[in-house]
């Protein structure tokens, strides 16, 4: 689809696209504030205060270098457990996808 085409799709559909991202936002809320229960109940003991080395949350320097290990390394690292850090990271319910989002969450 050209440019030209997509731009007049757009235009003439603009109150339909606007309705459906007003629709979407609650879910999207929902998801975040789901990974921040999820941060609170298992990751702010030792990321809130970067206890027993852990990269306090928002230090982008000290997230840097660990993202740069990707996040599938990072997950299987939370997984397993990493240095002091328990496996799981004290939280027993949470997916691969929930962890990712914890990551990414702490990191910024």
């Amino acid at each position: 689809m050209s440019r030209n085409i997509l731009a007049v799709s757009i235009k003439k559909n603009r109150r339909v696209l606007l309705a459906a991202l007003l629709a979407m936002l609650p879910t999207i809320n929902i998801a975040y504030a789901g990974t921040t229960e999820l941060y609170n109940q298992s990751c702010v003991t030792c990321h809130g205060a970067a206890v027993l080395g852990a990269p306090k949350t928002g230090d982008k320097a000290a997230w840097s270098a660990r993202m740069k290990k990707g996040m599938p390394t990072l997950v299987k690292n939370v997984r397993n457990g990493y240095k002091n850090m328990p496996a799981g990271g004290l939280c027993t319910t949470c997916s691969d996808a929930d962890l990712a989002n914890l990551i990414e969450l702490m990191a910024k």
